[in-house]
């Protein structure tokens, strides 16, 4: 890698970890997902006839950029971020089919419906469900399962296995579990499909 190139990436890492250590509770997280559980959460999404794809908690973007590249000049994409710096660093990726939210994921329903959409193809979530408030973290899976098409997908990585349950009773039971080691600290996928 050239020294230059490297210099940024060391420099956004560690404006990344600066940022992660202030907010832990809402970013869950004091890496950046690696390019390994990038690749495996974008794999589990369709992107074909995707009207409408929504990203919970973004933060720096780089699951973002990835999902960018990924999909159909027809597609929207939404990512809800409520972090005010990873929201600032988002608002710099100019893209037309991206649209920045600065609100809680728990609002899904009404952000949506104020843009024109009823309803989401895709939902991809890095929202650290484990250190919200209990019936925070429920009325946001509940939200978007109700906002969800037919054969939508919520996909959303954790640390642990502990929501599985959870997922399995609003899923009603089309929840499947898959790992990445690759990534720091090693994570769990839950696919759900409504």
């Amino acid at each position: 890698m050239h020294k230059y190139k490297l210099k940024i990436v060391i420099k956004e890492k560690a404006a990344f970890f600066k940022e992660a250590i202030k907010s832990f509770k809402t970013s869950g997280t004091l890496t950046p997902s690696s390019r390994f559980l990038v690749k495996r959460i974008l794999s589990k999404i369709e992107y074909t006839n995707s009207k409408l794809i929504v990203e919970y908690g973004s933060g720096n973007g780089i699951i973002t950029k990835e999902i960018l590249k990924r999909i159909e000049p027809s597609t929207t994409l939404i990512c809800f971020e409520v972090n005010e710096v990873f929201y600032n660093k988002l608002k710099k990726i100019q893209h037309k089919q991206l649209i920045i939210l600065n609100t809680s994921a728990e609002n899904i329903q009404q952000e949506i419906e104020k843009l024109g959409f009823l309803k989401v193809d895709n939902i991809i979530s890095s929202l650290p469900l484990t250190m919200l408030p209990k019936e925070l973290s429920k009325t946001i899976i509940e939200n978007s399962y109700k906002v969800l098409e037919e054969k939508g997908r919520f996909v959303q990585f954790q640390y642990t296995i502990q929501f599985l349950k959870q997922f399995k009773a609003i899923f009603n039971k089309k929840v499947k579990l898959d790992f990445e080691p690759l990534n720091i600290p090693p994570a769990f996928l839950y696919v759900c499909e409504k």
